[in-house]
């Protein structure tokens, strides 16, 4: 199979689509990336809809979906579209449907665009063990066409819009037992839809691919787009993480899936789902689409790496030990390093900030500290600055600026009760001295980070091959002239594997490897999300280093929750959490908050929290347990995907939930903080 789903991996060439009108709005061909949202309100409720229809609006959302749960939900849209006109609010509108067949035929006749979910439109969704013949398959996709064709045609009839999206937690079990709970599954379910629509010669599609991880949303994604190429499709892309949760961790995971993509060139209309007030996604979502757009390019070469895009694999490396207790290597978790933004003279309020960070953050420490050395006067703070850490941190960086005479640093009389990292740039003619630092290095037990491109790399690699392996690793603290950042780093990694070099790599989040660097923490989370948590979706990064934020305790923070977002290192409970909408059967928002506060602390337990059975039980397939609505005012719990407990009182359910992770014995009770660390 062909893995170019993208022009180039380097570089981005957005993906060439057809233009697709929700109204007035249109999606694709050479349209700026569209934003989206959702309400959250019961939509009979007409003016709360179109109340918070119109805050979204104002906030910049260009396209607003509202939840048909039923046919009286789907009538209720004509007066909200007539409401909305009044007010001179023209922004398009979306019918959300899932189960019904009849509220989506009552909605299109209102509404700008309605969304169907192949997995429950028409659809059985039983999780029923089933072996389908092929005719009996045959037989499904006979009933499919005939129940989905009259949406299809009044859609044409009527000029209406249509996004087919598939939910990786509601695959029907016709697809589950042909194609399994997989990306391959969701691409197929949506491609069947399209193929019914197509046969009445009606393409004012779009399509969207989501889950709650970000790794099988971005492989669903890149293999949409190469099964639609291959089958001659041109359809624009939605793009979102579903189920993403709240606050940093909720951005952190949309960006990490969507940005991911927007790199690739993939994408044209995005939401960001928050389990917050909807208004909050939207600059979220600008942000992102904003970013996009500088990497645009109006043409570039076809450039390809060996990664398996569809398939997540980590990039095999030697194992480069720190002490003995952590290295770095495929078989370990990513380690964690910041860079402190104090003047490295200020020694007393670099070893005051560290201790603090360490007392902040619990069982989620802070494992080395990147210091930039600039003068040689600079190693004597540096050192001073480990001696007093050396308990309290595993390793040091010094990033070595190039000026400074090798000589003099091999002198030095470094602490020995520490472990050092030394790194530096190099340019392509710098061999010679390559290898001496690196000897240097080995004889002194230094661990070494040889900063450079791949181009610089290409031009070292016969050095490179004769070094001691044990003590390298690679980095790269700016990008290629020719290529963005995740490119570079995707660069630097092929020609790593051309010349059979396996050092760890040191994902470096600096001022010179964003997009567009800008001084508040949420640009600063959206460029380290996109870099480092994209690049680990693709199996790169061993070492992850946040250098851009200046508080250390939200760095550190923020680095764990990049590698959690990632899927690649859990620090703490992991949620997924949906965003609110007219079906949700509690208060989706404040229920979550309490059941983050009381279970938080649970690392390595997976609790989903959601607001109906649409995606509950499916994207809850790698939770250990679920909170989900069942009724109004009644709570359903699961273990995994069966529920153990039926229509629990909504004021009893928390404690329920607690009840039910102590009788599987998952339960913890919470630490005391620690209020001081001393040194």
């Amino acid at each position: 199979m062909s893995l170019n789903y993208c022009t180039s991996r380097y570089n981005t060439l957005r993906r060439k689509t057809r233009e697709v009108m929700i109204g007035s709005v249109g999606v694709g061909a050479n349209n700026p990336i569209r934003i989206q949202s959702m309400t959250n309100t019961l939509t009979p409720d007409v003016d709360a809809t179109v109340k918070q229809a119109i805050a979204l609006a104002e906030a910049g959302c260009e396209i607003i979906r509202a939840t048909a749960p039923n046919v009286k939900a789907a009538a209720a849209l004509k007066e909200i579209r007539k409401k909305l006109n009044e007010a001179k609010v023209f922004t398009p509108l979306v019918a959300d449907i899932h189960f019904l067949p009849n509220a989506a035929m009552e909605a299109v006749e209102h509404v700008e665009k309605v969304r169907v979910n192949p997995g429950n439109y028409a659809d059985k969704k039983k999780f029923a063990v089933l072996e389908y013949t092929d005719a009996q398959y045959q037989e499904e996709l006979d009933r499919l066409h005939e129940a989905f064709s009259p949406l299809v045609k009044r859609s044409k009839e009527l000029g209406r819009a249509m996004r087919i999206g598939t939910n990786h937690g509601s695959l029907s079990d016709r697809i589950m037992n042909r194609y399994g709970d997989s990306p391959l599954g969701m691409v197929e379910s949506a491609l069947e839809f399209v193929r019914i629509a197509e046969s009445h010669t009606y393409q004012d599609i779009i399509l969207s691919f989501k889950a709650s991880n970000p790794k099988v949303m971005i492989e669903a994604y890149r293999l949409a787009a190469l099964k639609m190429a291959e089958e001659g499709m041109d359809y624009p892309l939605h793009l979102g993480v579903t189920e993403a949760g709240d606050g940093e961790d909720g951005r952190i995971k949309s960006t990490i899936g969507i940005g991911s993509l927007l790199y690739d060139g993939l994408g044209d209309t995005i939401r960001v789902s928050l389990t917050e007030d909807p208004v909050y996604e939207v600059p979220v979502a600008k942000d992102l689409a904003r970013r996009a757009s500088l990497l645009w390019n109006e043409e570039t070469e076809a450039q390809h790496d060996s990664i398996d895009p569809f398939s997540y694999s980590r990039r095999k490396t030697n194992a480069v030990r720190i002490n003995d207790n952590i290295e770095l290597s495929d078989n370990q978790p990513p380690r964690v390093i910041v860079k402190t933004h104090l003047p490295i003279t200020d020694t007393a309020g670099i070893i005051k900030q560290v201790c603090d960070t360490q007392t902040q953050m619990g069982d989620s420490k802070l494992e080395g500290l990147l210091l930039s050395i600039q003068s040689e006067e600079d190693f004597v703070s540096a050192f001073k600055i480990a001696k007093a850490l050396a308990k309290t941190l595993d390793f040091f960086a010094l990033e070595i600026n190039p000026a400074i005479h090798w000589k003099h640093v091999k002198t030095l009389n470094f602490p020995q009760e520490t472990r050092w990292l030394l790194s530096r740039r190099f340019e392509a003619q710098e061999s010679k001295l390559l290898e001496v630092i690196a000897q240097d290095c080995a004889a002194n037990q230094w661990l070494l980070a040889i900063d450079g491109n791949a181009s610089t790399l290409d031009a070292l690699a016969s050095t490179l091959k004769i070094l001691p392996q044990e003590h390298l690793l690679y980095t790269l603290s700016q990008p290629e002239a020719d290529k963005h950042i995740v490119g570079s780093y995707r660069a630097l990694a092929e020609c790593l594997k051309k010349h059979a070099l396996k050092g760890p790599l040191w994902i470096r989040n600096t001022l010179e490897n964003a997009i567009k660097p800008e001084d508040f923490f949420t640009a600063r989370l959206i460029e380290a999300s996109l870099l480092s948590g994209g690049l680990m979706c693709d199996g790169l990064g061993d070492l992850i280093s946040i250098e851009t934020e200046p508080l250390m305790p939200k760095a550190t923070a923020l680095a764990y929750n990049i590698l959690q977002g990632a899927r690649l290192r859990i620090s703490k409970t992991e949620f997924v959490a949906c965003p609110s909408c007219g079906r949700t059967l509690f208060d989706l928002e404040s229920t979550t908050q309490k059941i983050k506060a009381k279970t938080g602390h649970l690392k390595g337990v997976t609790i989903a929290v959601m607001g109906c059975i649409v995606n509950g039980p499916g994207e809850m397939a790698d939770a250990d347990f679920g909170y989900v609505g069942g009724a109004p005012k009644k709570v359903n719990l699961y273990k995994g995907k069966e529920c153990v407990k039926y229509h629990v009182p909504e004021d009893e359910a928390v404690e329920e939930l607690i009840n039910l992770i102590k009788e599987n014995n998952k339960w913890v009770e919470p630490k005391e903080k620690a209020t001081t660390l001393t040194v």
